[in-house]
């Protein structure tokens, strides 16, 4: 396989994934002025893009392993691009619900596909994982700045339009520029290192619930972000390309935690990393509950990079304990759980900031679901147990 265009072109369509998921949440912005409908209305509509978001993701890496991970990467390119224009022709709130859902459809695609094409042979798979998800990270960013310029410069219709164009020409250059590597060896029969079942459950285990509290604090935090700041920072601005280049501003610093946290994967223990990550989110997801300000922001920054951080620690836990044959499966399973989970975020969101204490009582919640993220960390096997379990095999 020829790598030279291949891992540019996964961590665009990581880019594209996750920008085309959030142009809604800042879009909705604008379009509860114009339709003179409430946020905690209209927020909801995206529930069912991101139930699919997660739960077609199972089938994404069945069809994977099965069929073709490159021929479902070009599906992702040109099915997110014609879902996004249909979502920029819509009339209605039931039609805006509808091209979402088609939009996580195929959104769902780039996670387990391209993941599990990332981590097949990298030279250092924490640098890989890290390069990866700061260009994810780069299209929340993206998201909130675009999505709030393209608003004010032609309305909300164009923050759908010009994405899609974006996504079918990176599916066309995809086609011209990659090879297809064919289907994907059959290099081994069993899953994960040789060490005992009892360590196996565990490890996954407490994947399942760092993946699903983790999947849930992400995808509230970088849906509610931008309603947020257009609440808490209008000291600092009130346009919406304003807001949209603070929210910018915090997740593209942020970004950079993930390439960090590739570095020190290859340097310390997971379990260290993992309860580190855990021991930062809990109180700054606490503090964020009463901040305003240049205060919420500092806050919100060091927030997210904390988030963020968590992430290459999930995907490096199923690179490095599952057989390449069976990663897309595996990663489909963790995103299933992870988006899965999420998608309740966008009910949840728009439920409590109705109520009296609108987005601090979120942030207590999210600070509650962070600390059990930090408990179940405190049971990872460390590397010596690991080394040990080996040896007894």
């Amino acid at each position: 396989m020829k790598r030279d265009y291949l891992v540019p072109f996964i961590n665009a369509g990581h880019l594209l994934d996750h920008l085309v998921m959030l142009v809604f949440p800042t879009v909705v912005l604008a379009l509860g002025r114009e339709w003179d409908r409430p946020y905690s209305e209209l927020l909801p509509l995206a529930l069912g893009g991101f139930i699919a978001f997660g739960a077609f993701a199972i089938p994404a890496g069945w069809l994977a392993d099965h069929w073709s991970r490159y021929k479902m990467m070009a599906v992702f390119f040109f099915g997110i691009g014609g879902a996004l224009f249909l979502t920029g022709f819509a009339s209605s709130p039931w039609q805006i619900a509808v091209g979402l859902t088609l939009t996580g459809m195929f959104a769902a695609i780039e996670h387990p596909v391209g993941i599990a094409m990332l981590v097949a042979s990298p030279k250092n798979l924490g640098m890989a994982l890290g390069w990866n998800g700061l260009w994810g990270n780069l299209g929340l960013a993206f998201a909130a700045i675009v999505s709030g310029a393209l608003m004010d410069l032609w309305g909300w219709r164009a923050a759908f339009f010009v994405p899609g164009l974006l996504s079918m020409a990176a599916g066309i250059a995809f086609l011209l520029l990659v090879p297809d590597p064919g289907p994907v060896a059959k290099k081994s029969k069993t899953i994960g290192l040789h060490i005992d079942r009892a360590t196996m459950t565990k490890i996954f285990a407490i994947l399942l619930v760092a993946t699903a509290c983790g999947g849930v604090i992400f995808n509230s935090a970088t849906v509610a972000m931008p309603k947020i700041f257009d609440e808490r920072l209008r000291a600092l601005t009130e346009t919406n390309v304003g807001i949209g280049a603070l929210v910018a501003l915090v997740y593209s610093i942020a970004a950079f935690a993930q390439v960090l946290m590739g570095k020190l994967m290859g340097r310390y223990d997971m379990k260290t990393l993992m309860v580190g990550v855990g021991l930062m989110q809990v109180p700054l997801l606490f503090a964020a509950a009463t901040l305003d300000g240049w205060a919420l922001l500092i806050v919100a920054l060091l927030m997210m990079m904390a988030i963020f951080g968590q992430i290459p620690l999930n995907d490096g836990i199923v690179g490095k304990y599952v057989a390449d044959e069976y990663r897309a499966r595996v990663l489909s399973v963790r995103y299933v759980v992870s988006l899965g989970v999420a998608s309740v975020a966008a009910p949840m969101i728009g439920y409590l900031h109705a109520t009296e204490g609108g987005f601090s009582n979120l942030f207590l919640v999210l600070g509650a679901l962070a600390g059990a993220v930090f408990l179940s960390a405190l049971f990872f096997p460390s590397r010596r147990r690991m080394q040990a379990a080996q040896a007894a095999i």
